[in-house]
């Protein structure tokens, strides 16, 4: 399996951010080694002085990656919906495009909003396994927001103090309009400010790429405590929650062939037929942009305009992931089951709204970064906990291969959607 995850490819990023690559494979061992090292030093002697060591380790490691969320969330937000203005500007073709791009982002965190919840219920999360994966690290970010609270905070009153404060969904809608203010403003000053922030997202993506860097050893950490505190529990609880997350990733992966065959009327062997060798080369190389030729030979055989192919294909590679906004909010519902965080209608609305708004326009990440400044904002905003996703980063490479089948197949979908709706 290779290191670089669909995140780390899918998507172009403007030529000023920095490449940081994550050793996503290490980080995977580090919290097997940790697991490991926790269940069979349980209740020895050794376990009081392996955790004076472990417990402060796993706490810094976690506030370094915790003090790099807001800029860089604020930073990418701008830059990404900068670039979005400017995609649509180049014609009728491009803001359809765009148009159906934000309408399934939108969707797919709606379903999840709708199946998570329930799903969870009917799949309980394994007895153990909450002390398990939460414990120490899943103190709360905030009070549980209802819809009053979720309307109050829209609009902040004090950016500083909305920042200060972690209040993420304010933060989000703040740099949301700014970054469309950006966009109205003249030539130069619009350049500038759009270097500025992509300077800033620049320079925040290095810092979190030192912070990640080291992830083997701050995941090892945490795992160990988690392990030392609660045996193997973890172990079951890791598995469910790959589990609970992929199977979203499904229904997204599924909606890409009701879409083939009720909006871009392509028969169902037909199109299964063209998209089994788009999805061995997703599956074997975990990213999009590896499957693009693939893509664009299933257009071909679809009978999709190659004109409208060499268009959409490379403009759904850099700026849409259909599997984003479901199956990350996913993870911060999962994340609030684990905490006992009693779920509410204002957190849903909050968390649908954050899961939208941050995946549109995002840039290529790294898997490890993207999962961070991904779920993080939507879990804040719902005032869920963060804490344990410094441990589920480290098993994001096994839910990824679910994310690139389902982004592959409804890339295709969606340029045979827009193909046949231009010719109608």
């Amino acid at each position: 399996m290779v290191e670089q995850s669909e995140a780390e490819e899918d998507r172009r990023k403007p030529s000023s951010l920095p490449d940081v690559r994550v050793p996503a494979l290490w980080t995977f061992i580090g919290l097997a080694a940790g697991l490991l090292a926790g269940m069979l030093t349980q209740g020895t002697s050794l376990q009081p002085f392996l955790l004076s060591i472990a417990e402060p380790v796993g706490a810094l490691w976690l506030r370094a990656l915790k003090m790099t969320i807001v800029p860089l969330v604020a930073a990418l937000l701008v830059t990404g919906i900068v670039q979005m203005v400017a995609a649509a500007g180049a014609g009728a073709m491009a803001r359809r495009t765009l148009g159906l791009f934000a309408l399934l982002l939108f969707t797919g965190a709606v379903l999840s909003a709708l199946i998570v919840p329930p799903l969870v219920e009917l799949l309980p999360i394994p007895q153990g396994a909450t002390a398990a994966l939460s414990g120490g690290l899943a103190a709360a970010t905030g009070p549980v927001p209802g819809i009053a609270d979720f309307l109050a905070t829209v609009v902040p009153e004090n950016i500083v103090a909305a920042a200060a404060s972690d209040a993420m969904l304010s933060i989000v809608a703040f740099f949301a309009v700014l970054a469309l203010a950006i966009t109205r403003l003249a030539d130069a000053p619009r350049s500038h400010l759009s270097g500025l922030f992509e300077a800033i997202a620049g320079a925040m993506l290095i810092v979190i790429g030192w912070v990640l860097a080291i992830a083997p050893v701050g995941v090892l950490a945490l795992g160990y405590v988690v392990a030392a505190n609660s045996g193997g529990a973890a172990i079951g609880a890791l598995m469910h929650y790959i589990l609970v997350v992929s199977s979203i990733g499904v229904v997204v992966f599924l909606g890409g062939y009701v879409m083939a065959g009720l909006a871009a009327r392509q028969g169902p062997q037909r199109f299964a037929r063209a998209m089994l060798p788009v999805q061995a080369v997703a599956i074997s190389t975990q990213s999009s942009l590896a499957s693009l030729p693939a893509m664009l030979e299933a257009c071909r055989k679809l009978g999709v305009r190659e004109a409208t192919a060499d268009f959409v294909l490379p403009l759904a590679v850099a700026l849409f992931r259909a599997t984003g906004p479901a199956m990350n909010l996913a993870v911060a519902i999962y994340v609030a089951k684990l905490a006992g965080v009693p779920i509410t209608p204002g957190m849903l609305v909050a968390g649908v709204a954050a899961a939208t708004l941050t995946t549109l326009g995002a840039p290529s990440l790294p898997g490890s970064i993207s999962f961070v400044t991904s779920i993080a904002p939507i879990a804040v905003a719902m005032g869920v906990p963060i804490g344990p996703l410094a441990l589920l980063v480290a098993v994001e490479m096994l839910p990824d291969i679910m994310r690139t089948l389902g982004n592959v197949t409804m890339d295709v979908a969606v340029t045979a959607t827009v193909d046949r709706r231009t010719r109608d």
